[in-house]
């Protein structure tokens, strides 16, 4: 079985403090965040309102808990307005018939180009399409010098990456970038469309994700080219990790 797609980002900021930052909030990610061991979350940064990427956001109410203060996410306009109104318990909260347990959320609306510096890593909103339905990848780097995987970019349920975005996705470290099935699709990339993608940006490292269950795991990695890999659910990945 095959969790519902998204991702933690965890570093070490300049003053020395744990820092953890999720990409997207699945309906899997109670079972994720346990599975990982992650313990905070500095913020969530969305890709798109599809419900495959943020029925999992009322899970975040935890950390709130935990870390007494409320998370930021970051998200499109369009993707804003569906997270309110889903979760209109958390975003008018005044409404509730019962003052319950419900995360605290900051929001703040970021469009392709937006850079957000947070706890020493910069990153960047990008433009992708999804089909007809435009959506935002992530650059992410480290200010400094890092032997990190960083630069990376995060690139999911894309099926056309425009050229502008393209000149953003230069001298990757690593890529983590769709791939559905073998056929084509009017959404998503396909295999020959994902690898063609990926030697074209040409990243150190790539990890093709978002694969539907027409991906026989095993027999589709073996053909890819070296440097590209599938990923897997709980994939952790560290400077010295490689396809």
């Amino acid at each position: 079985m095959r969790l519902r797609t998204s991702a933690a980002v965890s570093w070490i900021d300049p003053e020395g403090k744990d820092r953890t930052i999720l990409i997207d909030a699945s309906p899997d990610l109670r079972q994720q965040v346990l599975r990982a061991g992650i313990r905070r979350c500095d913020g969530i940064f969305f890709t798109h309102n599809h419900v495959d990427h943020t029925f999992g956001l009322d899970e975040v109410r935890r950390f709130n808990v935990v870390q007494r203060t409320p998370i930021d996410i970051w998200a499109e306009p369009h993707t804003l307005e569906h997270l309110e109104r889903v979760y209109r318990h958390i975003f008018a909260r005044e409404h509730n018939v019962n003052d319950s347990f419900i995360a605290e959320l900051q929001t703040h609306s970021v469009d392709p180009g937006t850079v957000v510096d947070l706890h020493g890593l910069r990153i960047e909103s990008l433009r992708m399409n999804h089909g007809n339905l435009p959506i935002l990848g992530y650059r992410i780097e480290a200010e400094g010098e890092s032997d990190s995987p960083l630069p990376l970019a995060w690139c999911t349920d894309v099926s056309e990456i425009p050229d502008a975005t393209k000149a953003r996705l230069a001298d990757l470290e690593t890529l983590f970038l769709d791939m559905l099935r073998e056929k084509p699709h009017k959404t998503h990339l396909n295999i020959g469309d994902a690898v063609r993608e990926a030697r074209a940006i040409g990243a150190s490292r790539t990890w093709f994700i978002h694969m539907a269950h027409q991906i026989r795991h095993a027999e589709v990695d073996a053909t890819l080219p070296d440097g590209m890999a599938l990923a897997w659910d709980g994939l952790t990945i560290e400077g010295s990790t490689s396809p």
